[in-house]
């Protein structure tokens, strides 16, 4: 009986994973490079050891995987919008520091000075440190990357180099998504920059979210709950039906 119970009790966790990340993906639909998350149902671990049954809370990055296809793209004309071609990523520097890797390319100059995504991430330059980009009359970025400005009364024909934007490619390598919308290297470590990346300025990658697929999702998902629910009514019934036999005659 614990162990029909267990069951129930496990199936009903996952679904409610799941339910969560349909209903981000659903949230996110119009985020810029967004890449709609899965839940893997295999993460949850059950272990019988000692005769007696555990359960362990996977961590986000267990339980969250996401569709690595390409969303649609976008032409906007702004000179820092950007789209990567394949398997490429831009690198960003996450909050606690560390490089990670996103889709996102509407880049912006922060109020110092560093250059960052629409979601407020520090972009990574070639040199693996956030790129400071000094005020400037334009500001402008080339296809493979590359930042380059014309000072304040500068010749428009001669533009500086700032630093070069790194692009890194995952194929080849098992990557994670967190909940921050950011990829990362499994177990830890760095993605090798990738110095034949090229981007396309002026265009934005959409979400790759379907929304007609998310909503089908949500109604079988919401269907198998509600089987996982009644399976756990079934079993508190019968674990009463087995107790009143136990009863003693007054």
């Amino acid at each position: 009986m614990d162990k029909l119970i267990f069951t129930a009790a496990s199936g009903l966790k996952s679904h409610m994973a799941a339910q969560a990340a349909i209903a981000n993906n659903m949230a996110n639909a119009s985020t810029i490079g967004f890449r709609a998350e899965r839940v893997n149902f295999d993460s949850l671990v059950v272990d019988g050891g000692g005769g007696s049954l555990d359960s362990r809370q996977p961590a986000s990055e267990e339980v969250l995987d996401f569709d690595r296809t390409a969303g649609a793209l976008v032409s906007t004309g702004r000179t820092l919008d950007i789209a990567l071609p394949g398997t490429q990523w831009l690198a960003v520097q996450a909050s606690d520091g560390t490089e990670a890797y996103t889709r996102r390319g509407d880049l912006r100059i922060s109020a110092t000075g560093v250059l960052e995504t629409g979601d407020g991430f520090a972009v990574m330059g070639a040199g693996g440190a956030p790129i400071t980009v000094p005020p400037a009359q334009s500001i402008s970025v080339a296809g493979d990357g590359t930042i380059s400005i014309v000072a304040a009364g500068g010749d428009a024909q001669s533009p500086q180099v700032v630093d070069r934007i790194k692009f890194a490619d995952a194929k080849g390598s098992q990557t994670v998504k967190g909940l921050d919308n950011l990829v990362r290297v499994k177990g830890g470590g760095v993605l090798p920059q990738d110095l034949d990346a090229t981007c396309e300025t002026g265009m934005l990658e959409q979400s790759n979210v379907n929304l007609t697929q998310a909503l089908v999702d949500m109604i079988e998902n919401q269907r198998s709950y509600e089987v996982q629910a009644n399976l756990m009514k079934s079993a508190k019934d019968m674990d009463e039906s087995a107790a009143s036999l136990m009863r003693m005659p007054s």
